[in-house]
């Protein structure tokens, strides 16, 4: 299984760039669009953007505004913040004052958080992938290109899509524990800042042992997996961190989660392991199992380092894991993606 500018701003906008400027970090603005279709105005209603202020797409937040204004928007509500993990405060305060469409500016880590705040509500998110990493975007098909990724955002078809749920936190991608959990610790921000997917490999090589530890996988209530492993993986799109096509059958509107384990430890292990998950074998790798399911209980035999969408949590020696189907609509292409 195989583990994936709306139109010109006119002249006359630049305007309404000068006057708006950049919101300060964290701030609210409410902008009131000029000259523009009533109607149009009206049906994209309150739209809040939430963005990771450090990460950059086309022409910046600045073009992002500008576009907003022109298509009509008759409430931003706007917030930046310097890191993810600060993102679902705002996204809060933006469901209090009436948000009706949420935007989201950043990679997979700013989804995440976002998307795990606004998850069983019924206010839209829209992404526009200015991260690292775009994992999510890319399985839904959403390109990095600022003006057509608004488009999207704006008047693309809406999607009822699934979460999965770890630990009482929600992803989106695909969340791992055991060598999965260590790479994507040690594949720091900088790092990640510098060579984008290629911190994956480099860290990879570092921790290519993968340590072997006692699990235990409990799948739908029924025994699934007891021995030593040294990855532990849950997946709700096919292609996960790194880019790794793992889970060809994921579909994120399926209600079921892929649930990935390899026994795979050492050098010569992984690289036949990763050889064969690059090229959508990963089922005819001896050192791999992978099945489907709604819910799942992982018990190590010591704490080990999970992971949520490439961001690293904590260590734990147990997981509860979930699909929570129809818990986020996300803003897609017109065709499926």
């Amino acid at each position: 299984m195989r583990l994936i500018r709306i139109g010109r701003v006119a002249l006359d906008q630049e305007w309404n760039r000068a006057a708006l400027g950049t919101s300060a970090a964290m701030s609210t603005s409410a902008v009131d669009s000029p000259a523009t279709d009533p109607a149009d105005a009206r049906s994209l209603g309150t739209v809040a953007v939430v963005a990771h202020r450090k990460k950059t797409l086309g022409g910046g937040l600045d073009e992002l505004r500008a576009s907003l204004v022109a298509a009509g928007v008759g409430r931003l509500l706007w917030y930046e913040v310097p890191k993810s993990r600060k993102a679902p405060k705002r996204v809060r305060k933006a469901l209090k004052q009436g948000a009706d469409l949420l935007l989201v500016w950043g990679g997979d880590g700013m989804v995440q958080r976002c998307a795990d705040a606004l998850a069983d509500t019924d206010v839209p998110m829209g992404i526009l992938p200015a991260g690292t990493a775009n994992l999510f975007a890319t399985n839904l098909g959403i390109p990095a290109d600022l003006p057509e990724a608004v488009r999207i955002a704006l008047h693309g078809r809406r999607r009822t899509l699934d979460l999965g749920r770890l630990n009482g936190e929600h992803f989106a991608v695909m969340a791992g524990a055991g060598f999965d959990g260590e790479l994507i610790r040690e594949a720091d921000r900088k790092l990640k800042g510098r060579l984008g997917r290629a911190a994956y490999v480099w860290t990879g090589r570092r921790h290519v042992r993968g340590e072997l530890v006692r699990t235990r996988i409990r799948v739908d209530g029924a025994d699934w997996f007891d021995g030593d492993a040294s990855c532990v993986l849950f997946g709700n799109v096919g292609t996960i961190t790194g880019g790794v096509p793992a889970f060809d059958d994921a579909r994120p509107d399926d209600g079921a989660l892929e649930i990935g384990v390899s026994t795979a430890s050492g050098a010569v292990d992984w690289a036949r392991t990763l050889g064969r998950m690059a090229a959508g074998r990963a089922e005819d790798s001896p050192f791999v199992r992978i099945t489907r399911g709604r819910k799942v209980t992982v018990r190590f035999a010591a704490p080990k380092t999970y992971e949520l969408d490439g961001g690293a949590r904590t260590t734990a020696k147990r997981l509860k894991v979930k699909v929570v189907p129809g818990a986020l609509t996300v803003c897609c292409p017109d065709r499926p993606a």
